[in-house]
């Protein structure tokens, strides 16, 4: 019972901090010239979410799919943080919620497709999660009407001086948010996934201690 409680509170905790940083990143995208800069973080961020949770909750499971229902949890966490926006005034296109779900099928597939094998989950896992986010999550944001009037027709009443809406300046990072997220997610994922993998091996002895 220790185990499963403290299981659950795991994904309880990654689910609601995710949420909290998709409001957040969601500021930083609508109301500062470093829009695509934000995004390349929004998406690091993000991967770690799916990385470290899906690997630990699939793991901790054993069973392929787990990680796509991890997914399925946070997607309803940030589509009811969405809806909470949209009950405040905004416009329902004001948040983009992150896209979850199909990410996190990529790593149940890695898992999977290598017969349980936590080694190539933590590599090609992390590798397609890190790689898939960031186009998916680009997709995600071309349903957003026009981020920058959207700024100016909605500004926030406790926005820093460093954030209000100005119009976006073009060519940082080459102008190519999903590559670079892609690029570095790629990276980044295979340690964020070791961590997630490792987080069992802990929770096990801790509560065996």
């Amino acid at each position: 019972w220790l185990r499963r409680c403290t299981h659950y509170l795991f994904i309880v905790v990654v689910a609601v901090n995710s949420t909290l940083l998709t409001i957040n990143t969601g500021d930083y995208i609508f109301y500062t010239d470093w829009a695509w800069t934000s995004f390349t973080i929004f998406s690091i961020g993000n991967i770690l979410m799916i990385s470290v949770g899906a690997t630990y909750y699939l793991l901790f499971t054993g069973v392929p799919g787990t990680a796509s229902y991890y997914g399925l949890i946070m997607q309803v966490y940030t589509w009811v943080a969405k809806g909470a926006w949209f009950a405040l005034g905004y416009p329902y296109d004001f948040i983009a919620t992150p896209m979850w779900i199909p990410s996190c099928m990529l790593l149940d597939l890695a898992y999977w497709a290598s017969k349980k094998n936590k080694h190539s989950l933590i590599l090609f896992g992390g590798v397609l999660v890190g790689m898939s986010f960031p186009l998916f999550n680009m997709v995600n944001l071309l349903t957003v009407a026009d981020p920058l009037e959207t700024a100016f027709k909605y500004p926030r009443p406790t926005l820093p001086p460093y954030m209000v809406p100005i119009e976006p300046q073009v060519g940082k990072f080459y102008n190519s948010p999903v590559a670079l997220g892609a690029g570095t997610g790629a990276v980044l994922a295979v340690t964020f996934t070791a961590l997630g993998a490792k987080l069992n091996t802990w929770t096990y002895r801790w509560m065996a201690a």
